[in-house]
């Protein structure tokens, strides 16, 4: 940025580096590590534009050039997803049979013209005996369906809930992750169960993403109830196990490019998958410049993995909040009401000191907006957001911070870190604090120690399956 500056003001300025570490037993399973998914997936499905009647294999091929023509690869939607009404049967041997009328090229040709560009080919799939369009589901077939579309050179699969009157959605979503694990081939497993089963709280051990409501809509209102549910859900979700609000409605035509805005930029604060729904070969120039904002998809990207949550909520008018890597912060603020207004956000709701200079770049209007103390305010439109990247000051700060369990008798966790004051008489000390868990927004502190320092060890009541977060910053006057 090209306003970082540092102003020393009376008191500390902090400036910190995080580390996270979760006190486990051996053995414990913590999530599905396939090794994808690490940030929410990004792409593009073919069923908010195209639903059943549409599709076919010249679409996703013009999708698929569109994708890189348009650059919208390079800004990193990578999945070119095939939802519903692909197949048409089985054969005798129980192999599932790609619509000839639609593939006429069969399904392995299509992955092959999707991996040439560079890209990766989803399909879809159901638990149940059929799929919400009545093609063939994958009961009593998994093992068999994720080996085809293993050899077919599938590379995500979505895995929907029609037709499954009497089953139980642990073992039937279990059973599949075990299909595609036999296969040997990454894949991407989407579990698509609408929410009806609370996924979120048995999911993260079988799937990389699992919807949370019904299917998205392209009205505000439904964007608003899905936006209330999938907020609350933020201890979820993390690196390879996803909350996934559904697909993304930008420039299907039915809200306000304010809207659209509202509802990429809120995807991104909560660490959705930002998979586009919209015809990506016939965009306007307003549709493009949302769904191709880098600033908000680095926020959605970013590698901590941290789902942002609601901080404030006034009524119509709402902070939200996610901690980024490098100590920085990203905050929208969402107006959902009729008229403008003006918000604040406090650096204390943030988790930062009193008194800290922090820069603030509106990632909307890609500009720096200064260096501020305290709080920074906006006016918000009706229905629209303020997003923010909220970023310490260029001071030489800690780095290299490491967190690693020494002792489980009692629980030990030593920090080592590397000190880059180089005698900048500015950095007189360091301060070591801790937070025990996502949930709690207070900073504990439980050191403050000489600037030549580079470790602590923490013995201080530390509990097994609590996630300790550290922070270590560099005090000034």
């Amino acid at each position: 940025m090209a306003m970082r500056t540092i102003s020393v003001q009376p008191g500390a300025v902090i400036l910190c580096i995080v580390a996270t570490v979760l006190l486990v037993v051996p053995g414990q399973v913590i999530a599905w590590n396939n090794g994808q998914a690490l940030t929410p997936p990004m792409g593009w499905n073919s069923w908010n534009r195209f639903a059943c009647g549409g599709i076919n294999e010249q679409v996703v091929r013009d999708v698929a050039d569109a994708i890189v023509n348009t650059g919208m690869r390079d800004a990193g939607y990578v999945h070119v997803n095939i939802d519903d009404c692909w197949s048409i049967g089985r054969e005798p041997d129980g192999t599932l049979i790609a619509d000839p009328a639609k593939f006429p090229s069969g399904i392995p040709a299509l992955a092959d013209y999707v991996h040439a560009r560079g890209l990766k080919l989803g399909i879809y799939s159901d638990a149940g005996t059929g799929t919400c369009a009545n093609r063939p589901g994958s009961k009593d077939h998994e093992y068999q369906d994720a080996q085809t579309f293993a050899d077919w050179g599938i590379d995500y699969i979505k895995h929907d809930w029609c037709n499954t009157s009497g089953m139980n959605t642990y073992d039937a979503y279990t059973t599949m992750r075990d299909a595609i694990a036999a296969t040997g081939r990454p894949i991407v497993f989407s579990i698509c169960e609408w929410g009806i089963s609370r996924p979120w709280e048995w999911a993260e051990p079988v799937g990389n993403l699992w919807r949370t409501t019904f299917d998205i809509l392209d009205e505000w209102p439904r964007l608003l109830e899905i936006l209330d549910v999938n907020a609350e859900l933020y201890p979820y979700a993390g690196p390879g196990h996803w909350n996934d609000p559904d697909m993304l409605e930008v420039g299907n035509g039915h809200m306000t490019n304010t809207e659209y805005r509202s509802h990429f930029s809120l995807w991104c604060i909560m660490a959705a998958p930002l998979i586009a729904g919209n015809d990506i070969t016939n965009m306007d120039q307003a549709t493009r410049d949302i769904l191709m904002n880098t600033e908000a998809i680095a926020v959605d990207q970013d590698p901590l993995g941290i789902q942002g949550r609601r901080i404030s909520d006034n009524g119509d008018h709402e902070i939200f909040m996610k901690p980024l890597a490098n100590n920085e912060i990203a905050v929208v603020m969402f107006n959902r009401g009729g008229g403008s207004a003006g918000m604040t956000v406090n650096w204390s709701d943030l988790g930062l000191l009193p008194g800290e200079n922090m820069l603030v770049r509106d990632l909307w209007e890609h500009a720096d907006k200064g260096t501020y103390t305290n709080s920074y305010s906006a006016t918000v439109n009706s229905h629209d957001v303020v997003m923010l990247r909220i970023s310490p000051p260029l001071v030489p700060a800690p780095s290299d911070l490491q967190a690693n369990i020494i002792s489980t008798n009692p629980f030990q966790i030593q920090l080592t870190w590397t000190d880059n004051s180089h005698g900048d008489e500015q950095e007189q000390n360091f301060i070591v604090q801790r937070r025990p868990w996502q949930g709690d927004d207070q900073w504990y502190t439980l050191s403050t120690l000489p600037a030549d320092t580079t470790s602590y060890t923490d013995e201080d009541q530390l509990y097994g399956y609590i996630q300790y977060t550290y922070r270590v910053g560099a005090l000034g006057e």
